[in-house]
């Protein structure tokens, strides 16, 4: 990967820590999202570029962003379609911010590959397009499911219990 450019869209939590990860192998990184100034990349370790430059350049594209109005079908067939031949597309934010049908159509033109572990239907079902597809890689959406997450997880609600038994609950939503 040393030398190739790693597109990041969405430079949050997530996003940030790809870019360290993109760095550490030698990678360019560049940034963009509809709200993300040229210093907040700089800081983050990337370069802003405008969402063209973002399809057209990266060798590597990972999405990193929450689903909303805002960012459903964000990554559409015409943003499929600047990605150069060969460009490596990987979605493990949510399904529906990339538009299947024109995923699928890149791929089975092999005009780029994919790595996924989000979907517009989860499971996906199995006669879905997107299992036959070339130069794709699917996964199921479990990238959370880690030792230290769930060592966390489980110490956070033992500590939940104990404080409600006390009288002194935490962590409780307001409305």
């Amino acid at each position: 990967m040393y030398g190739r450019t790693l597109g990041v869209l969405g430079l949050g939590k997530l996003g940030t820590k790809m870019v360290h990860l993109g760095r550490a192998f030698g990678m360019n990184v560049i940034a963009w999202s509809q709200n993300l100034t040229p210093d907040h990349a700089a800081s983050a370790g990337a370069r802003a570029v405008t969402k063209e430059e973002l399809f057209e350049q990266p060798d590597v594209l990972s999405i990193h962003l929450i689903l909303s109005d805002r960012t459903r079908g964000l990554v559409g067939k015409a943003e499929i379609g600047r990605m150069k031949q060969g460009a490596i597309l990987i979605n493990t934010s949510r399904g529906p911010i990339v538009d299947e049908e024109a995923l699928v159509d890149a791929l089975n033109r092999r005009s780029i590959a994919a790595g996924l572990n989000v979907f517009d239907q989860e499971p996906l079902p199995a006669d879905h397009p997107l299992r036959k597809a070339p130069n794709t890689v699917l996964t199921p959406h479990l990238g959370y499911v880690t030792e230290n997450a769930y060592r966390e997880y489980y110490e956070d609600v033992i500590d939940d219990i104990l404080a409600w038994r006390a009288g002194n609950p935490v962590r409780v939503l307001k409305a």
